[in-house]
C-alpha cells in the first residue's frame, strides 16, 4: 500500500510528542493545564473582538457551557450580546476578557493584531491557549501590511512574533461566520477544522474546545503552515476531515 505523506508526518508528530514526554513536562511545569484539559470542566473564554465572527464562535461557546466575555473598543455596544446568550455571557474591555480567560480566542483585523501584542503580550504568555482567528485581508488591512505579513512566513509566524511567549493554535481562518452556527453539530461527518500550531497542550486543549461546538479538528501542522488557513486558500471554506488531510498532504 503506497505511504501517505501527510498521515506519516501527523503519526510522527504524535509519537515524537507523546514519547518523548514533553506534554508531561508541560503539565508538571504549568499546573493550571490540568484543570484547562479535565473533560467536562467549563473553561473561561476571552474574546478579544466581537464582530461577525468572534459573534459567532462564542457564541457556539456558550451554547456549548462555557462563561464567555466579549470585549472590544466599544464594551457597551456588546451589552445586547451577551444578555441575549444569557449568564454564561458577559461584556467588557479587552483587558478584562483577556484577564476573565483561561483560553483567550483573538478574532480582530489583522492589523490591530500587532497593537494586541504590545498592550497584552504578557498577559496572554500566561493562557493556556491562544486561538487565532485572524486574517491579513488587503482590502481592509491594506496591501504593505498583508506583504509584510507573507515575507515573514504568514499569519502564524507573525502572530507568534507580536505575541511572544503566546500558546497559539490558528483555527477558524477560513468558515464564514454566518455558516457558523448553521454547519455546527453537522449530522453525520462533522465539519472539519485545520488548525495548526506549535504547542501541543494549547492544541490539546483546542481540539477539545472544536469538538465541544460541533467541529473536528485536523492538524495540519506547525504555525508554519499558519500562512494556509485563510480565505481563497485550498483550506479554506467547508471541508470534510478527510478532505482536510488530503488537501494538506500536498501543502509546504
Amino acid at each position: 500500500m503506497a505511504s501517505d505523506p501527510f498521515a506519516d508526518h501527523a503519526r510522527r508528530d504524535f509519537m515524537r510528542i507523546a514519547g518523548s514526554g514533553l506534554a508531561v513536562l508541560a503539565l508538571a511545569a504549568r499546573p493550571d493545564i490540568t484543570l484547562a484539559q479535565t473533560a467536562g470542566a467549563p473553561l473561561k473564554i476571552g474574546m478579544v473582538g466581537a464582530g461577525r465572527e468572534g459573534g459567532a464562535l462564542g457564541a457556539l461557546f456558550v451554547k456549548a457551557g462555557h462563561p464567555v466575555m466579549f470585549s472590544s473598543r466599544n464594551p457597551e455596544g456588546l451589552k445586547g450580546l451577551a444578555a441575549g446568550l444569557g449568564p454564561l455571557a458577559q461584556a467588557g474591555t479587552v483587558e478584562r476578557a483577556i484577564a476573565f480567560g483561561d483560553v483567550v480566542v483573538i478574532a480582530i483585523p489583522y492589523a490591530a493584531m500587532e497593537q494586541i501584542g504590545k498592550d497584552h503580550a504578557a498577559a496572554l504568555a500566561k493562557k493556556v491557549l491562544v486561538i487565532d482567528v485572524s486574517n491579513p485581508i488587503a482590502r481592509r488591512d491594506g496591501e504593505d501590511l498583508v506583504k509584510r505579513v507573507n515575507e515573514q512566513g504568514g499569519a502564524g509566524l507573525v502572530t507568534a512574533k507580536w505575541l511572544p511567549g503566546a500558546h497559539i493554535v490558528r483555527a477558524f481562518n477560513a468558515i464564514g461566520s454566518r455558516r457558523l452556527g448553521e454547519i455546527a453539530h453537522r449530522p453525520g461527518e462533522p465539519v472539519g477544522v485545520p488548525i495548526a500550531g506549535d504547542d501541543p497542550t494549547a492544541i490539546a486543549v483546542a481540539q477539545r474546545l472544536i469538538r465541544e461546538i460541533g467541529f473536528e479538528p485536523v492538524l495540519v501542522g506547525g504555525l508554519v503552515m499558519g500562512r494556509h488557513l485563510v480565505p481563497g486558500t485550498p483550506l479554506g471554506g467547508e471541508h470534510t476531515p478527510a478532505e482536510i488531510r488530503q488537501i494538506a498532504g500536498g501543502l509546504r
